[in-house]
């Protein structure tokens, strides 16, 4: 805020101080030539992490964790640095007590992750993250760069959809996979592409352009996954893609297949993000 110190001392007013417009780089363009409007960036360029865009995923707010690990607020797991995001999944001296909305657990590992939820949310548009990912090459680690209702208009998951712009698995070194979650009318949810191969442990730029009838997620500029929505009765397309959803950004331990193992998965692994940008 800003005070005017030239009026009588009576009378104060004030106004707010102008907030800077997101800037996305490059300006780019839509196919119809229109350009792709800036709604939210954040290049991680000033050594903190920016409260107003981002929240820190923890266990014990949310429940969330996908391994044994713990997702908690700690500059070990989360930090800025570099002009890069770092989000570390590290194992701890001694055990420790996780808590967590749907029951505390025990655990020697904790990790870190990012969201805008409550800060910021869109329906469609161009998302856009730039990441490399731990170079890992056995099973054990995750990552996820994805996109979540900022409420559960549609019901619990997946009913209202999941949009994974991409994930890495360690025990597939050679590749990242996009996923979108919903429940379709042809039962062939989730929605996904395994043959995106490139390097993961180094930096890579992953896009969803997110429309009114689907989604085209691009790894490096070519598309990966293209996929119209067909969502099952008795929602219709677009549903459940019509509504705002937020950013997250998640380093975790593996599960199913790709399990984390305490003896042969290395430690600590971290995911670096150089940037994020959305348009409208």
């Amino acid at each position: 805020m800003v005070v005017a110190t030239t009026a009588p001392a009576s009378a104060v007013w004030w106004w707010p101080t102008p907030q800077p417009a997101p800037t996305c780089g490059t300006t780019i363009y839509k196919p119809d030539g229109t350009a792709w409007k800036c709604t939210f960036a954040d290049d991680f360029n000033t050594g903190t992490l920016d409260g107003k865009k981002w929240a820190v995923q923890q266990t014990a707010a949310t429940g969330m964790h996908a391994g044994p690990e713990c997702l908690v607020n700690s500059s070990r797991n989360v930090s800025v640095s570099g002009g890069s995001l770092h989000l570390t999944t590290r194992k701890e001296a001694a055990a420790f007590t996780c808590r967590s909305p749907y029951g505390a657990y025990t655990t020697q590992y904790t990790s870190g992750g990012v969201t805008t939820t409550g800060k910021f949310a869109q329906t469609y548009g161009r998302f856009e993250f730039r990441a490399k990912f731990p170079a890992v090459k056995v099973p054990g680690v995750q990552t996820a760069l994805w996109m979540y209702p900022a409420t559960l208009k549609y019901g619990a998951w997946p009913a209202s959809g999941e949009i994974d712009v991409t994930e890495f698995y360690s025990q597939y070194p050679d590749r990242s996979i996009p996923y979108i979650h919903y429940n379709t009318a042809d039962d062939s949810s989730p929605v996904t592409n395994w043959s995106c191969k490139l390097d993961p442990s180094v930096f890579n730029t992953y896009v969803a352009e997110w429309t009114t009838t689907g989604i085209t997620i691009s790894h490096n500029d070519t598309a990966c996954l293209t996929h119209t929505f067909n969502p099952a009765a008795p929602l219709t397309s677009p549903q459940p893609f019509d509504q705002p959803y937020a950013v997250l950004l998640t380093q975790v331990l593996g599960t199913g297949t790709n399990t984390f193992n305490a003896t042969s998965t290395p430690l600590p692994a971290t995911t670096d993000v150089d940037w994020v940008r959305v348009w409208s």
